[in-house]
């Protein structure tokens, strides 16, 4: 039996994160035989009741380096874990992580992973050299593939395809619709439902008040009615509660966190998806919602170029007379074809993921044959 353990920023409630765990872990599970999972997480317990795997607590120095040094193989992914925007912490984590694994003379791999931004030089140069100790490494757009030439990483070595989020299953829109009711929301009849899955720190923000201004029109005088849902719980709810204040009883916000299958049902349910979440866009894509995705980071702009979209602005020079020119485009005849190119790209992403199992199971056979 393989060994395999998983880090990333999973037990934190983030439920992009989380989708990206039970994609790996389904997509491991489906396609290789006779592995056992592990993972590391901020909340083991948690995750071990929820994916049916192992988990050990990622803060332990001890408990981690014991789990390397019993595991045959390390995947560092999805997400963006190798970035140093958030904080320097982070990068350092994930990459103290993969050099243990090359203490213990354990493979390592970057599954479909976002690589970047990473403005640091040192971190740059820190990466490029990590990375070049990998068994396999797959990102999953070609900007990351990009930094990683910069970073001296050969480009033969980098294979691109796509978020593995997006070989999740679409579900029934009886969860969501269930779910809607019983947070409070009604849908009332010949009116559409618009979602907003907003990322904003800065309650004051230029972008937080030109969002209100266009939320209020959507309800005012377009009869749309609108939906604030917490992506990244912890962090989404604050915005959510301005929003809330300033606009009083002309928008519902979803107040519980909910798993990956029931945020996917209850994004289904909206008549379109406002995204500055990736996670929240992917979530929309795969359920077959339209579009509006406002760019924070270039992994927006990649994604929904990925899918034959664009964004619609940046959080820094979002205009309501834009955002309201792209909702009425959503309705024209002819944004159909659009919307029949998107699911075709995205069945292409879905296909391409397969490449981390096929050398993944290269990695497991090169060792099996070394220990022989």
């Amino acid at each position: 039996m393989t060994k395999i353990l998983i880090s990333g920023y999973y037990g934190f409630h983030n439920i992009g994160d989380e989708s990206i765990l039970q994609a790996v872990v389904n997509s491991l599970r489906e396609q290789l035989s006779d592995i056992e999972i592990t993972v590391l997480s901020q909340s083991p317990a948690s995750t071990k009741d929820k994916y049916g795997v192992d988990s050990i607590d990622r803060k332990s120095l001890w408990k981690v380096m014991k789990a390397i040094k019993n595991h045959d193989l390390l995947i560092s992914g999805g997400g963006s874990l190798l970035q140093d925007v958030t904080s320097r912490k982070s990068i350092y984590y994930y990459l103290a992580i993969m050099w243990m694994a090359c203490f213990f003379r354990k493979d390592f791999f970057i599954y479909s992973q976002g690589i970047g931004p990473i403005y640091s030089r040192w971190n740059r140069v820190l990466t490029g050299k990590t990375l070049k100790k990998a068994s396999g490494i797959v990102v999953r757009d070609q900007a990351s593939k990009e930094l990683l030439k910069e970073m001296g990483v050969p480009q033969e070595r980098v294979i691109i395809t796509a978020d593995p989020v997006l070989r999740i299953e679409p579900v029934s829109l009886e969860i969501g619709k269930k779910i809607l009711e019983n947070e409070g929301f009604q849908r009332e009849p010949g009116r559409k439902v618009v979602g907003f899955a907003i990322k904003e720190k800065q309650l004051d923000s230029p972008f937080v008040k030109e969002l209100e201004k266009s939320i209020r029109v959507l309800v005012e005088e377009k009869n749309c009615q609108v939906v604030l849902i917490p992506f990244h719980y912890k962090e989404d709810v604050q915005v959510i509660e301005e929003m809330e204040r300033r606009l009083s009883n002309r928008v519902f916000a979803v107040k519980n966190k909910y798993l990956t299958n029931e945020m996917l049902s209850l994004i289904g349910n909206m008549d379109v998806l406002v995204g500055v979440r990736l996670h929240a866009l992917i979530h929309g894509a795969i359920m077959g919602v339209k579009l509006i995705g406002v760019s924070y980071d270039p992994k927006i702009n990649a994604f929904l170029g990925s899918i034959g979209l664009k964004a619609l602005s940046t959080t820094l020079d979002f205009q309501t007379r834009f955002f309201l020119e792209e909702m009425e485009r959503l309705w024209e005849p002819d944004y159909e074809e659009t919307e029949k190119i998107v699911k075709v790209r995205v069945k292409e992403l879905v296909r391409s993921l397969s490449i981390n199992e096929e050398m993944i199971q290269k990695i497991i056979d090169g060792r099996r044959a070394k220990s022989q």
